[in-house]
């Protein structure tokens, strides 16, 4: 047991040491082991008190002896008989009152011929010890410490200086804990105990391991008032005919009660008051009468005075009680009930403290309330000091319970966060060992679970792998839902405390195993992929193409959170090829999952934007892929031209359309010319197009009519030339717009036409033969004709990149005209053999291309009534 380690030293001395122990006489050893004395108290200090433990269950405790020989030096044996009755019927009254904030008895007083002996609750010291090592120089300054040190050698100590005094600093808080403490000890005497305690004073107040204050020293109690707790009642003053050792402490001692002979519940209040100046007076008492009634009157007197010397040490929220408290008159001074209520007392941290020192009365559900809201809200207040002082000690043993336990992990996790890696390991670490090898609730599990990174964190390597992981991975077999889901929760927090073959091994076989039982739990299932993204890391690539893939493939994605955590592991696995994420496996099994999720109502337009970059980037890798290696399979065609019959099978380049001839078309030679050379050409232009007019020579230039040369199949027009060749178009008349015959001709760009227009033509654009004119047959308007040339077969004709015009010339130019059909009949002939049903002597006109072109409608009606004429003209000519 630690208390008996702590005491080995102790007992190996005593047994060596020749005399005999006065104590081991006594009964109370029979079930005590009693250590060294670390303080004294009770009047003039008479009672030693010593460490010790209980036999039966090593619980830590303090033993109370008194020496019977100390009163022999009264030179009075009824004297020392008289001293230890009353210190005997103080225990018998202390044990009586039960209260947390007084006292608490162990174990009954028993007695033996030297010793009288008690065991009470572990104490470190009294107030009067603390006290006397400030009066006696000891300084506040510095760090405060956590506890009592060790008992100082008497020759290190200054001579006036007690041999227990305690090197002992409190804080603020304490202060205001420790007053109020006995303040409701007195409250509880005087209402409930209907008791005046009469010895309040340093020495009658105990300070316990834990921090607390409890009053003590019920030596000279006297019954109140039954009918009103305030009014007086006849009691002894302090005489110098008796011992010290069996009257009250004459320094804190009421007025009344040396004055009248009388007390109240309010002397109490009285010497409640010089023990807070002696507090705030570093140990002193306001009064120092040296056990001298006569000048116990004299500084009483002067007590005013002091009081207000002393009021600017004292926190402003007590000076105005103090000074109540310390009025001559009782009536004046508050009563117990009355002090409890002041400002000074009204701090959170203080309420917290004094709920935690009855915590043991309470109920379950007050306890976790207060465990579970008030006292971890108030914890960041409390110094660290009373941490582990007082909050620790009580939650370690509420642990212990287990209706509670869930309750008492949020302030105890909290500790260990906020605590050293030292004092985790030192003070913590023992209780938790303990809580994770018990049974538990499923609230504390899910607790434990909830924070284990926290416990990780402070934890030490091989404690991690003995104590704590196996929670998690008995958490995870667990057949509760609650248990499950926090066991997830964990496996992501602690991911980094887990090496790779933990989780190949254990972790991710019982990923599995919770999936495939809890496919339908969203909260699981998102847990799951939350887990299965956290150790992606430190999985195999064939890990994750056996046993990942297939689990995310047979997730129900019908939630937008788990789609969502989905595209996000497949996020992942698109950044590194590690992962085994192949382009086969996305276009075969991962896509054809996502894909509908894009018309999922469900999803919000950030999910939606998620969804979509992940499919994009998984068919820009298929894209890359294949594409590659499609260009490698390419490489072994022999030319080039491999590539043309996906580009241009449906080119117009590549189709071999029959020749034939434009009628009445010319086309300037293929160069880059000027629009000043064009303006020369159409000045000086009017006698050849006189001659062509009126038929000119066949070896002219200007007579290459009807003929397109043919040189180049596989070429368009524009591919020759660096300009675009102009299309000359002879008018039907004079008064056609621009056919005049000394205006020059109408000249239109053959790239007009856009490249999306190139189609082969079927139109039949031979003029009508003279075997056809002389029957007296006309020419259908079908598709087939040319007249459709002037209406929905223009846009043919531009897709040709060329533009047609027939015309025919002016009265009395008939013989001309009929020597050209006459010289070109049998080509006609031929070209026209396959065109049926045609009328003779219908002569058909070629219409410019105006459809985006710069004709105008005006333009087009101008030359379609030229055609008329010209027609109406001819026919006359032929007699017809």
């Amino acid at each position: 047991m630690p208390a008996a380690t702590m005491f080995s030293k102790f007992k190996s001395a005593t047994t060596s040491a020749p005399p005999q122990n006065p104590y081991d006489n006594n009964p109370i050893t029979q079930y005590f082991e009693i250590g060294k004395q670390v303080a004294c108290a009770g009047p003039e200090l008479i009672w030693k008190i010593h460490e010790g433990y209980r036999k039966t269950d090593g619980k830590e405790c303090s033993i109370f002896v008194f020496e019977k020989r100390t009163a022999e030096k009264l030179h009075k044996p009824k004297r020392k008989e008289t001293v230890t009755e009353i210190l005997r019927a103080s225990v018998k009254q202390l044990e009586r009152f039960r209260h947390p904030k007084i006292l608490q008895i162990m174990h009954t007083v028993e007695e033996s011929s030297e010793t009288l002996s008690f065991a009470t609750e572990p104490v470190i010291a009294s107030l009067a010890n603390i006290l006397a090592y400030q009066e006696a120089g000891g300084t506040i300054t510095g760090p405060p410490s956590t506890g009592a040190s060790g008992q100082h050698c008497p020759n290190t100590i200054a001579p006036n200086r007690p041999a227990h005094a305690k090197e002992y600093t409190f804080l603020d808080i304490e202060l205001k804990y420790g007053i109020l403490q006995i303040t409701e000890a007195l409250s509880f005497l005087h209402y409930s105990g209907q008791v005046i305690h009469k010895n309040v004073c340093p020495s009658s107040i105990l300070i316990t391991k834990k921090g607390t204050w409890k009053l003590a020293g019920f030596e000279f109690t006297e019954r109140t008032n039954e009918t009103d707790a305030t009014d007086p009642v006849p009691c002894q003053p302090w005489s110098t005919r008796a011992s010290k050792l069996v009257q009250p402490n004459l320094d804190y001692m009421a007025p009344e009660i040396q004055i009248n002979s009388s007390c109240s519940i309010l002397s109490d209040m009285f010497s409640l008051g010089m023990v807070i100046c002696a507090i705030f007076n570093h140990g002193r008492s306001l009064i120092q009468s040296g056990n001298s009634p006569s000048t116990y009157l004299k500084q009483m007197e002067l007590l005013d005075e002091a009081v207000h010397n002393i009021l600017p040490r004292i926190p402003i929220p007590l000076q105005e009680a103090t000074t109540r408290l310390l009025k001559k008159s009782p009536g004046a001074r508050p009563t117990a009930q009355l002090l409890t209520l002041i400002k000074y007392f009204s701090d959170p941290a203080v309420q917290a403290l004094q709920f935690l020192d009855v915590i043991n009365m309470k109920d379950p559900t007050q306890k976790t309330h207060y465990y579970r809201s008030t006292l971890r809200e108030v914890l960041p207040f409390i110094p660290r000091k009373l941490w582990w002082q007082h909050i620790w000690p009580n939650l370690q043993q509420e642990m212990r319970a287990d209706e509670v336990l869930a309750a008492v992990l949020q302030p105890a996790l909290t500790l260990v966060q906020e605590s050293s890696n030292s004092e985790y390991e030192a003070i913590i670490l023992p209780t938790f060992k303990t809580v994770f090898v018990a049974p538990k609730s499923i609230q504390a599990t899910v607790a434990l679970l909830e924070n284990l990174h926290i416990i990780l964190e402070k934890t030490p390597r091989d404690d991690i792998r003995t104590e704590v992981l196996p929670l998690l991975f008995n958490a995870l077999e667990s057949t509760t839902i609650q248990v499950q889901s926090a066991a997830l929760v964990a496996v992501t927090n602690v991911y980094d405390y887990l090496d790779d073959i933990t989780i190949k091994k254990l972790v991710l076989p019982k990923l599995k195993s919770v999936f495939e039982k809890n496919q339908s739990d969203l909260k699981i299932m998102g847990n799951v992929l939350q887990c299965v993204e956290r150790t992606l890391d430190k999985l195999d690539k064939s890990q994750i193409i056996d046993e990942v893939l297939p689990l995310l493939l047979e997730v129900r994605l019908t939630d937008p959170d788990i789609v969502v955590r989905v595209v996000n592991i497949y996020r992942i696995m698109l950044c590194d090829k590690k992962y085994g994420l192949t382009v086969n496996i996305m276009a075969t099994k991962v896509m054809p999952t996502l894909l509908p999720q894009t018309v999922n109502p469900s999803l919000n337009l950030e999910q939606f934007m998620i969804l979509l970059e992940v499919l994009q980037e998984m068919l820009d890798q298929i894209d890359r892929q294949q594409r590659n290696k499609l260009k490698l399979d390419n490489l072994s065609l022999p030319s080039p031209d491999r590539h043309r019959p996906l580009r241009h099978q449906f080119s117009s380049d590549n189709m071999n359309a029959q020749q034939f001839n434009i009628p009445n078309l010319r086309i300037d030679q293929r160069k880059t010319s000027s629009a000043e050379d064009m303006a020369r050409k159409n000045s000086t232009g009017s006698g050849a197009l006189g001659s062509w007019w009126f038929g000119g020579s066949p070896s002219s230039p200007d007579s290459n009519f009807l003929r397109v040369v043919n040189a180049f199949p596989n070429r368009r027009l524009s591919d020759n030339t660096l300009m675009t060749p102009k299309i000359r178009i002879a008018p039907s008349c004079a008064s056609s717009p621009g056919g005049t015959p000394g205006g020059g001709l109408p000249i239109r760009r053959h790239s007009s036409i856009g490249p999306q227009e190139r189609r082969g033509s079927n139109i039949n654009l031979s003029p009508p033969t003279l075997a056809r004119s002389m029957i007296g047959g006309s020419m259908p308007n079908t598709s087939s004709s040319v007249p459709f040339l002037l209406s929905s077969s223009m846009q043919s004709i531009r897709s040709r990149r060329t533009s047609t015009v027939l015309s025919s010339g002016p009265l009395g130019s008939g013989s001309g005209l009929l020597q050209q059909l006459g010289s070109g009949m049998s080509t006609v002939v031929k070209q026209s053999s396959k065109i049926s049903n045609l009328k003779p002597l219908e002569l058909l006109s070629y219409a410019p291309a105006a459809r985006n072109t710069s004709a105008t409608s005006s333009f087009q009606r101008s030359f379609q009534k030229s055609q008329k004429k010209a027609i109406k003209n001819l026919r006359k000519s032929f007699k017809l």
